[in-house]
């Protein structure tokens, strides 16, 4: 019996200028009945942010069909399923810009990554929306105005820029409020935690798929392993077990969103003896079992693996 073909579904990618972390597409070329003949979704391999001046229609993100209309903006993660459609017989004018979040925030910290940097990122990837000027008057003036800079090209456009999209990200970030999936004390130890804990912290990120005792890291930590509980728990108000298991539940999170391995392997992977521990474990952290937790609509980059992939350079 020959396998089931999966649906099509387009990854259109994007080349970013150099030197700039913007890509725009502007101007009357945007001015089009959308989704003529495509009947499938596509995604990105940038953030894509869209503003609605005219037209009406339906833009669909992951599985949710939205109608849509003038004086809206869209604003679309990296990898996210997606597609816009006018009403048959109507044109729609959009303009679109796609952005190098990664890279462009990374570069405001001195090339480098933080904990907080990394905390960002994530928000403003953790769902796409589409939203009125009415509902989100700031981020549609911040998408209006970055827009205008780059059509008209000014001297030190660039620069005006890149102030502008650190301004319209951080309130992307502040929109997108979600329940932080580590212990906000992991922010304060920054600058505050004693080396050996750090160095402990530092172990079990390299080794949590292994068999971890709290005694091994103890003798990493150069403590005792009475005082080590004791120093551990005090700066990051939990144990260094439900840190071990909470850094392995975060990982398995990522297995989870970003491929189809099954949930045993993942259980093993990221370090769980058994699978029956796994699943105890992440439901308390994560609230629902693996399996339910893993068909969320906002874990969208593993709905991609139900479709046939079709590479297309972007307009």
């Amino acid at each position: 019996m020959s396998k089931k073909r999966k649906p099509k579904m387009e990854f259109r990618y994007y080349k970013m200028p150099e030197g700039s972390p913007i890509l725009a597409l502007l101007g009357q070329k945007w001015r089009q009945s959308y989704g003529r003949d495509i009947d499938y979704l596509h995604f990105h391999n940038y953030l894509e942010i869209g503003f609605c001046y005219e037209g009406q229609g339906e833009i669909v993100l992951g599985e949710q069909p939205m109608r849509f209309k003038g004086n809206q903006f869209s604003v679309i993660p990296k990898n996210y399923p997606h597609t816009t459609n006018s009403d048959p017989g109507t044109v729609s004018q959009w303009e679109y810009m796609f952005i190098d979040v990664e890279n462009f925030l990374r570069e405001q910290n001195g090339g480098g990554s933080t904990l907080r940097t990394e905390r960002m990122i994530q928000r403003i990837n953790s769902r796409a929306v589409l939203q009125t000027v009415k509902e989100s008057p700031k981020i549609a003036a911040l998408i209006r105005q970055l827009l205008d800079i780059m059509r008209e090209t000014k001297e030190y456009y660039m620069e005006e820029a890149k102030g502008i999209l650190l301004a319209l990200l951080i309130n992307l970030v502040r929109e997108n409020k979600i329940e932080e999936q580590e212990r906000e004390e992991r922010e304060e130890l920054e600058g505050k935690a004693t080396i050996p804990i750090s160095r402990a912290m530092d172990y079990i990120t390299l080794h949590y798929m292994e068999p971890l005792k709290v005694k091994e890291l103890a003798d990493w930590s150069h403590m005792s392993e009475t005082h080590f509980r004791r120093t551990f728990s005090a700066y990051m108000k939990m144990s260094p077990l439900e840190y071990i298991n909470l850094v392995r539940v975060r990982t398995a999170c990522e297995y989870l969103k970003k491929t189809d391995v099954p949930v045993s392997d993942i259980a093993h992977k990221c370090g769980f003896s058994t699978l029956s521990t796994f699943n105890r474990n992440f439901k308390q952290i994560m609230g629902s079992a693996p399996y339910e937790w893993r068909k969320r609509p906002e874990n969208f980059e593993q709905q991609l693996l139900k479709f046939e992939i079709h590479s297309k350079e972007g307009w």
